[in-house]
């Protein structure tokens, strides 16, 4: 029998360069922080990068064990994204649909 392999779950969107470090902060208490007291729950990860516009990139990753785990996190439409209610304070950008993949190595 072949072990499940884990599934990565990443959202991208952009803040103002000036507001990083404060969204990335609230982003540790919400969302990175519900990624991982998920059951399933693999591991998660935020990146930043500055786009040289006046906004950074923020995408954030999370492996889980299985897509039902991910859907414990996101509920039953897996690819809406997650948003809490700071983030329209925050978001200048944003994708409203995730993408998952397969690891496969």
């Amino acid at each position: 029998m072949t072990a499940q392999r884990p599934i990565v779950r990443m959202w991208r969107g952009s803040v103002r360069s000036d507001d990083v470090d404060e969204y990335v902060a609230y982003i540790e208490r919400t969302g990175m922080r519900e990624y991982r007291e998920t059951p399933g729950n693999l591991d998660a990860w935020m990146l930043t990068r500055e786009l040289g516009d006046g906004t950074t990139e923020v995408v954030t990753v999370s492996r889980w064990q299985s897509l039902d785990a991910v859907e414990g996190f996101a509920g039953a439409d897996i690819e809406a994204a997650v948003y809490y209610p700071e983030d329209d304070r925050y978001l200048v950008e944003r994708d409203d649909r995730v993408r998952h993949w397969t690891q496969v190595s």
